[in-house]
């Protein structure tokens, strides 16, 4: 039979380690669960209701040995526990797939007797972090051998290159030119670690392994809000953002520096590779740097109408709409004639066209009719429109 050999105190970390699931209890005060509508709520569990009384009420030096998921029902536990004095470094923390399906906090719904009513227990406990606890994931012989324990972590110091910073959604801005918009921007940085003793303290922790993966999150989410900051407060209009890419991740290195100080990082540079708009706010923007070469919206609106004749003359509008087609484009090839000749006569300055007289010439008078002739032969007009058009236009001779 083995000997059962008790060690001094002087030998030992804990007084006092349970292991067992920690539930969350909840308890409906007087009240039966079946129809209560709130619940008061704190950790339970038999093997740790132990060390927690350890701990609480004797001053016991007290641990658990449990597994929790990483979500806020498990974060809520831990802080439950916290609040009781008992040691977690030995607690194993499990991925949550956002469903509970492979993992969650058990629960735990107690009632008080009253009278000749018994007291009601009702768990809702499967599937649970604790219950899945395997041989290997907890190490008993560092929890029992020695109270003078320590873990040795390597950390790289090595350059961390062409990490992706990125905007996932657009980010809405105030722009000088065009009031409110909404932007997207993605870039690269590089950094290195140069405080261990601080990057252990504030973000890796008692994890066992640490990657570069897992803080390219944290930090992605923080260079998306230090440059949302920047843009707004920078007054530079998005259509400058371009030829100001360098001063814009200068200025995001210099406000993200502290930031990745107080992690223990050291951030190397910053770069702004492309600042654009969503795809529809984009086409309105060239539609107006189209206005803008033009030489304003008159001109714009010209060059639509001129696109808009040949389309239109397949269209089943009638007599009237392919008629009003027809004279825009006589009017818009009248202004543009009447410019390019003032253009190339020396020492004429060009002014502004004036606005066409409405009669029109014989010969294209004809051209028109014989043009409107062809879509009465392609049953495109009825004989009756071509009639009242043809006498339109001949009255415009007189």
């Amino acid at each position: 039979m083995t000997e059962l050999i008790i060690k001094p105190v002087a030998e030992t970390k804990w007084d006092c380690v349970s292991f067992g699931e920690v539930m969350l209890r909840f308890d409906p005060g007087f009240g039966r669960v079946r129809n209560a509508r709130s619940f008061q709520v704190w950790e339970g569990g038999g093997e740790y209701n132990v060390a927690r009384a350890m701990r609480k009420c004797w001053g016991k030096r007290a641990a658990v040995v449990t597994a929790l998921p990483k979500n806020d029902l498990g974060w809520l536990v831990e802080d439950l526990i916290m609040q009781g004095g008992v040691d977690m470094s030995h607690v194993v923390w499990r991925d949550f797939d956002g469903l509970g399906k492979n993992t969650r906090v058990g629960l735990n719904f107690t009632e008080k007797g009253f009278g000749i009513r018994p007291a009601l227990g009702c768990s809702d406990r499967g599937h649970s972090a604790a219950s899945q606890i395997r041989p290997g994931e907890v190490n008993w012989d560092k929890l029992f051998d020695s109270p003078f324990k320590s873990d040795v972590y390597f950390f790289s110091t090595r350059l961390q290159l062409d990490r992706k910073w990125g905007t996932p959604n657009p980010v809405t801005l105030r722009d000088k030119d065009f009031g409110i918009v909404r932007l997207r921007a993605f870039g690269i940085y590089a950094y290195k670690l140069a405080d261990p003793t601080k990057f252990y303290k504030e973000i890796s922790g008692t994890r066992d392994r640490y990657g570069v993966d897992d803080l390219d999150g944290q930090l992605r989410n923080t260079v998306i809000a230090a440059m949302t900051d920047l843009f707004g407060d920078s007054g530079v209009s998005f259509v400058d953002m371009a030829s100001n890419q360098d001063a814009l991740g200068q200025a995001l290195t210099w406000k993200m520096k502290p930031v990745f100080e107080r992690y223990g990082l050291s951030l190397d540079s910053f770069v702004v590779q492309n600042v654009s708009l969503p795809e529809e706010l984009q086409k309105m923007l060239d539609k107006r740097i189209s206005v803008n070469m033009m030489g304003g919206m008159q001109s714009y609106t010209q060059l639509q109408t001129a696109d808009a004749i040949p389309l239109a003359a397949q269209n089943e509008g009638g007599m009237a709409g392919i008629g009003a087609g027809l004279g825009a484009g006589m009017t818009i090839g009248q202004g543009m004639a009447q410019s390019m000749a003032q253009a190339m006569q020396p020492g004429v300055v060009a002014t502004p066209a004036a606005a066409p007289a409405p009669a029109v010439s014989a010969d294209e008078v004809v051209a028109t009719l014989e043009k409107l002739h062809g879509l009465v032969g392609k049953g495109i007009l009825s004989q009756a429109e071509f009639d009242a058009k043809k006498a339109e236009l001949l009255g415009k001779l007189v």
